[in-house]
């Protein structure tokens, strides 16, 4: 079995290296996925937040205004401290019962991947087999932020400015994906970590 983290930043295309790697038999854990869950109407988790950061978020539905949460917290960084304290705890635990789920149903062959966009600012890295960086240039970042996404440049830049630098994630990289080109240049970069992956099973 390996446990493997894959990060990147905002924009950097990480989601779809995930999908390139679920494509190759990867069990892929993504802890945006898990974190929308559990803002869902009725989790404990949104309660907490709404208690914290006010009742305002929520809609007639109890449903949660995800914009409004966020420019609260990309431009304060005690706010942005405070949420991941309510969230990230869940997330890990919720994550925790993923992977065992997919360990049960393959211990002997079993490549589980989590998705952890902050895994560089939450101090995660070490808890890993290795770790999967992907990284994209800022213009093209921010392009992606902007054309398809739909954000304000301007809060496209503070929430990239908010996480980690690539710099940083390179630091704690066991393998690095440039995703800034072509999907197909994409495709094979998994496509030889993939390899790298399943013939050789020693942690590092």
């Amino acid at each position: 079995m390996r446990h493997l983290a894959l990060t990147g930043g905002i924009g950097s295309g990480k989601s779809t290296v995930a999908e390139f790697f679920a494509d190759h038999g990867a069990t892929i854990i993504d802890a945006d996925a898990i974190s929308r869950e559990l803002m869902e109407p009725g989790q404990p988790v949104l309660d907490e937040v709404a208690t914290a950061f006010g009742q305002h978020l929520l809609d007639e539905t109890g449903r949660l205004d995800r914009q409004a949460l966020a420019k609260i917290v990309f431009n304060d960084d005690d706010a942005r401290q405070q949420l991941n304290g309510i969230v990230h705890p869940a997330v890990r635990a919720e994550s925790a019962r993923l992977r065992e789920a997919a360990l049960a149903t393959d211990p002997q062959h079993a490549v589980i991947i989590e998705d952890i966009p902050l895994l560089i600012e939450t101090g995660q890295a070490q808890q890993f087999d290795g770790v999967i960086v992907v990284i994209a240039d800022y213009q093209t970042r921010l392009q992606r932020l902007v054309d398809v996404r739909g954000m304000d440049a301007t809060d496209a830049k503070s929430r990239i400015a908010a996480q980690a630098t690539d710099e940083q994630r390179r630091a704690v990289a066991d393998w690095c994906i440039d995703n800034s080109g072509t999907l197909d240049e994409t495709r094979a970069q998994v496509a030889t970590v993939w390899s790298d992956l399943t013939g050789n099973t020693t942690s590092r």
